[in-house]
């Protein structure tokens, strides 16, 4: 990264650059080193100046939503840590059709559609993070997925906006396939009319189910291990006799052993010896081997 990257970013993006910020405090785990620039840009016009200077001056960046889903390794990031917590514009359209840039949360898109009568997102309630970050993993729960219900996707890339239909995506169950470097800024749904009631209700199910299945209690980033096909991955950690297995301040939740949890001054470095030895003895177990649903960033 060019030494004067960090004045370019001061003199020309609007929102706050702070510089060495431990990214510890921006993600769910609670752990991780420090990013050499952490910028949070005020609008989507801000995002794409900065992501152009970003690329015209050849620098690493990393984006993060609302933290979750993140194992920032401790020895921090070399590069730009972009936020894009004030992305937060939401907005209904005609046709049962809701506007939502990356910024907002899950729950804050729900209860908004709540408000309007709209269902068909209700799944989103329990999920923590921002739609950002749902979208980039297609995230989903109960059968349903976050894509399958969008129209359009918005991204940008070295500060160039694309705006994709649905149907020309490349994505699955846990995975959308974007170009290197591109960014998931916004969406639109197309959702359906349904009765205050009855969308009163699914939230409260999906609430319910969270609170009986996943109470934690502690800094986690969520599922940590993807499901394998036809398989639950709390299921195969738990056959291992690994809940409640700890190393450092890192746990396998008692709750639910896809959760790996920080029991209080945990390492980045903890996270990962714990991973790595909950995939071996799954693969000595039941010849699964596990892949990390979170994403690692960082150097050691």
């Amino acid at each position: 990264m060019k030494k004067d990257i960090r004045s370019l970013i001061t003199d020309s993006i609007k929102g706050e650059a702070q510089f060495d910020e431990p990214l510890s405090l921006h993600t769910s785990l609670k752990v991780g080193g420090q990013a050499d620039i952490f910028v949070a840009p005020v609008d989507l016009d801000d995002l794409r100046a900065l992501l152009k200077l970003i690329a015209e001056e050849g620098a690493a960046y990393m984006v993060i939503g609302g933290g979750y889903n993140l194992l920032v390794r401790d020895g921090g990031f070399r590069g730009v840590a972009i936020s894009l917590r004030n992305l937060r514009r939401l907005e209904e359209l005609p046709g049962n059709r809701v506007e939502v840039e990356a910024g907002v949360t899950n729950g804050a898109l729900v209860r908004f559609a709540e408000e309007r009568r709209l269902t068909g997102m209700e799944f989103l309630i329990g999920i923590p993070g921002t739609v950002g970050g749902a979208l980039s993993v297609n995230a989903g729960a109960h059968g349903e997925t976050v894509l399958d219900r969008l129209e359009v996707l918005t991204t940008l890339r070295d500060g160039d906006m694309r705006i994709t239909a649905r149907e020309e995506l490349d994505c699955g169950s846990r995975y959308l396939t974007l170009a290197p470097g591109e960014v998931v800024v916004g969406a639109a749904f197309r959702l359906d009319r349904g009765s205050a009631a009855e969308i009163e209700a699914r939230i409260e199910g999906f609430l319910a189910h969270r609170r009986n299945s996943q109470r934690v209690n502690h800094p986690n980033a969520g599922s940590f291990f993807k499901n394998p096909e036809g398989m639950q991955a709390w299921r195969l950690i738990d056959g291992a006799g690994l809940r409640g297995y700890r190393i450092g301040g890192a746990q396998v939740a008692e709750a639910h052993a896809n959760f790996l949890v920080n029991r209080g001054g945990a390492t980045a470095r903890d996270f990962q010896e714990l991973a790595a030895l909950i995939k071996h003895k799954v693969k000595e177990q039941s010849g699964i081997e596990l892949e990390e649903e979170v994403r690692i960033v960082g150097v050691e």
